[in-house]
């Protein structure tokens, strides 16, 4: 047996802007629609409407009634990403869910008394899940959409239609329940129908003969069956988040104040599907005309919203926009959260979150070319390295085996190199390695000696190289050691003992 659950967001537009600016929730607020003496209100605050301010009239009227009215225009961008808020909080209870536009959302909730004992918990858990994303949301459970959806419309919510009663539930409703742009209800009013119990008592033939193909939907949804199945949508790419804004800001601190809760909105999404951001990339939409757009790329993937507000602000004051900021967009590239060994007895290990920070800043001060992380070269001095990208890798996702060792010969370096006395001794064939000592544990007569080995780079061209190698055997053991060019000798590694 299949069962929906609808979310409804009463008044989206209005809540839609709201989510965006949450201290206007007590004022008196109108979303308009339309420029000069064409803006008319949409959606109006309690305490507008309460002022007799409704929707449809204009915002001359309006004003009117109520001098000191807050006026906002429709935001594309708000609408979008609270919608998107709203699909991500449905997920959380069922990856099959349906887009119905502007603040409307159906699940199917089949098989979820796994996880809740009573659907009016799973409704009420529901409710709790919209108000964290920052809207009024409202639940409705049925088995069909329509069912569904005006049990959600109703102000007492959670509301739940039990099974196979959805029929009943629709009969004493008017027409216009049955989908709000009816063309037809005028019609059916003239034969006498006036609710949809009325409507779903008449025979299927009859309606659809005279009404067509729209009179079989009709009748079919007024008997409590939805003429169309639930439609899933794919999970998106990204997390959007953007509003536009008032008036056009020339200053970075206004901006990153306005942009810090859209960040923060845009966390709260990341932890309710289990992401961090990877990467984010922020559009400024520039007063009169043109964009301006910049990708940031995090050292970690994160949630952190400080981190990311740190990030955007080193790299607006390194490219600055150039022109007033009229809105903006913030789009983040989710990724898994970065796994990290937690210490029992040392101490806390740095969080990548901070070492993003710290990165960021020091590219800031220094430059793209001197950050970065060691690697090594194809080269022979031991001291040879070059600054890479900082991307160290993640930790395995399972427990590696420790591969076998195929030889015998044990290396061991010395860091740094222990310094000795070599006593040396001049023969016609060149110089000998005689003896070894200074040290407590290294000292002795050489036995065997091999070198000198110049393994630099620039051992081909005339000039002397920084240092030459030997290998010698002493008593105790195979010794490589090495002379710089003020005639220094260090140990630098030993093989086997």
């Amino acid at each position: 047996m299949t069962r929906l659950a609808c979310f409804h967001v009463p008044l989206f537009l209005l809540a839609a802007r709201l989510r965006s600016e949450p201290e206007l929730v007590d004022d008196a607020v109108v979303i308009v629609e339309g420029n000069g003496t064409a803006a008319h209100v949409v959606a109006a605050t309690r305490r507008a409407r309460r002022k007799g301010i409704v929707g449809g009239m204009s915002l001359a009227q309006a004003r009117s009634l109520l001098p000191k009215l807050i006026a906002r225009g429709r935001d594309a961008e708000c609408e979008r990403t609270a919608q998107e808020a709203l699909l991500e909080a449905a997920e959380t209870f069922s990856p099959r869910v349906e887009d119905a536009g502007e603040g409307i959302v159906y699940l199917d909730i089949s098989g979820m008394e796994r996880h809740f004992d009573r659907e009016e918990e799973l409704a009420k858990a529901a409710i709790r899940a919209i108000d964290a994303i920052g809207l009024p949301g409202r639940v409705g459970i049925a088995g069909s959409k329509l069912a569904a959806r005006v049990a959600a419309e109703l102000p007492k919510s959670p509301v739940v239609v039990p099974p196979h009663d959805e029929a009943a539930f629709l009969a004493p409703l008017p027409l216009t329940r049955l989908a709000p742009e009816l063309d037809a209800a005028s019609t059916l009013q003239r034969w006498g129908i006036n609710s949809i119990g009325e409507l779903a008592s008449l025979p299927e033939s009859e309606i659809a003969s005279r009404l067509g193909e729209l009179g079989r939907d009709l009748h079919r949804a007024a008997r409590g069956i939805d003429v169309r199945p639930l439609v899933p949508r794919a999970m998106p790419p990204e997390f959007r988040e953007g509003m536009d804004l008032e008036w056009p800001l020339v200053a970075l601190e206004p901006f990153l104040f306005i942009a810090t809760a859209a960040l923060e909105r845009l966390s709260k999404r990341l932890e309710i599907q289990g992401f961090s951001c990877s990467r984010i990339e922020l559009t400024l939409m520039l007063e009169p005309d043109g964009y301006h757009a910049r990708a940031i790329e995090m050292a970690a993937p994160t949630r952190d919203v400080k981190t990311m507000l740190t990030l955007i602000r080193l790299d607006l004051e390194k490219n600055p926009p150039g022109a007033p900021v009229a809105g903006f967009a913030l789009v983040a590239h989710p990724d898994r959260p970065r796994r990290a060994q937690l210490s029992l007895f040392g101490p806390a290990a740095l969080s990548p979150e901070k070492l993003a920070t710290t990165i960021a800043r020091l590219v800031s001060m220094l430059g793209d070319d001197r950050v970065g992380m060691a690697m090594t070269v194809d080269g022979h001095l031991p001291e040879r390295f070059a600054v890479g990208d900082f991307a160290p890798p993640p930790p395995p996702d399972v427990r590696r085996a420790p591969r076998r060792a195929r030889g015998l010969l044990a290396a061991r370096t010395f860091r740094p190199p222990i310094p000795i006395e070599v006593i040396t001794r001049e023969t016609a064939d060149g110089e000998l390695l005689d003896a070894i000592r200074g040290h407590d544990e290294i000292h002795g007569k050489v036995r065997v000696a091999s070198g000198p080995w110049r393994v630099e780079e620039g051992w081909w061209r005339d000039a002397p190289a920084d240092r030459e190698y030997w290998d010698v055997e002493l008593d105790r053991g195979v010794y490589r050691l090495y002379r710089n060019a003020a005639s220094e000798w260090f140990i630098d590694a030993q093989f086997g003992a």
